[in-house]
């Protein structure tokens, strides 16, 4: 039997909704796709603006005890909580840098990963970016 799953959607816990759609839309470059109020919160997705059939990425509110101890715990840990991947990390790094984005690790060698970065997404969370060689 052939694998009948798709990956449409990847949640990444936030502690304010609106500063990381702000983030992500305004200083990485996401696009918004989708924004549905519930309750308190929303549903918010943000995508790459030029493969609008790609993966979502949902701001997913940290608002219970045990997502803010995990999203804390990685951050303090060191662990990103995404991977984005991009062929110019020099570039990337620098474009953001410009925008005020703090880099908790510079550019650097990994091994086979190839090259890799790390910043402060301002919502909580550690965001690795990786060139592979």
């Amino acid at each position: 039997m052939q694998l009948e799953l798709t990956f449409k959607l990847c949640n990444i816990f936030v502690d304010d909704q609106n500063k990381a759609l702000k983030f992500y839309t305004e200083i990485l470059g996401f696009k918004k796709k989708e924004d549905i109020p519930l309750d308190e919160h929303r549903w918010l997705t943000v995508i790459i603006p030029s493969d609008p059939n790609a993966i979502e990425l949902l701001l997913e509110p940290a608002t219970t005890p045990v997502a803010k101890a995990y999203q804390q715990s990685n951050y303090l840990q060191g662990v990103p909580a995404l991977t984005f991947f991009t062929s110019h990390l020099q570039q990337e790094v620098e474009r953001l840098k410009k925008a005020g984005v703090h880099f908790v690790q510079p550019p650097a060698y990994l091994g086979l990963q190839g090259f890799g970065a790390i910043f402060d997404d301002t919502c909580g969370n550690l965001i690795q970016l990786i060139q592979k060689q």
